[in-house]
């Protein structure tokens, strides 16, 4: 894998791997489940100044002028996609890139990108083959347990709602026996919910 290298500790430089990139999406999920992160962390074997490190070195990546393409990104630190296969949006003919993301093993990062290689969409979604939960209640939605998709399928109609950052997505939709509620996603992982008011 032609991992991207970053300037580490004492200036020397080191590969960003998937190992980094999954603290990166952990980093963005600590602010909704402080304790499910850190029990990911430690699975990882990752400090929580290593977590911080890795986020700043993505973000440094991403805002770099020189910085490649997402999809290149992508490809340059997670290696050769797991599968990739073609999506129709709207009238364009897309790609959709696929890598395993081993803290959450049924689970697999999804890019989608547009002809010429910009990325439309990010987030993970239910691996190929993988059984989903049953969503039938407000108690089945349980935090890391679902993907958007698989909310908006159980409950629809589900409207999305603009989310508070760049990697985080909202949906309204009614639950049986509870009303309108809200669920937040983080890079397209169930975060929390609660009943509309």
């Amino acid at each position: 894998m032609n991992a991207t290298t970053s300037a580490g500790a004492g200036g020397t430089s080191r590969p960003f791997g998937p190992r980094d990139f999954q603290l990166v999406l952990l980093r963005r999920m600590a602010d909704h489940q402080p304790g499910l992160v850190e029990d990911a962390r430690r699975e990882l074997g990752a400090s929580l100044g290593e977590m911080r490190e890795a986020n700043r070195r993505w973000q440094a990546m991403v805002r770099s002028p020189r910085a490649r393409g997402t999809l290149s990104r992508y490809r340059s630190v997670l290696g050769v996609p797991e599968a990739t296969f073609p999506r129709q949006v709207g009238d364009l003919a897309c790609e959709v890139l696929l890598w395993p993301v081993p803290l959450w093993p049924a689970l697999r990062f999804e890019v989608t990108a547009a002809p010429g290689g910009g990325v439309w969409n990010e987030w993970l979604v239910r691996a190929p083959g993988e059984p989903g939960p049953e969503l039938r209640t407000a108690g089945d939605l349980r935090p890391w347990s679902c993907t958007v998709d698989e909310v908006a399928r159980a409950f629809a109609p589900a409207r999305p709602l603009e989310g508070t950052a760049p990697t985080r997505w909202g949906l309204a939709f009614d639950v049986p026996g509870t009303g309108p509620c809200v669920a937040e996603f983080t890079w397209g992982l169930l975060q929390r919910w609660s009943p509309r008011i």
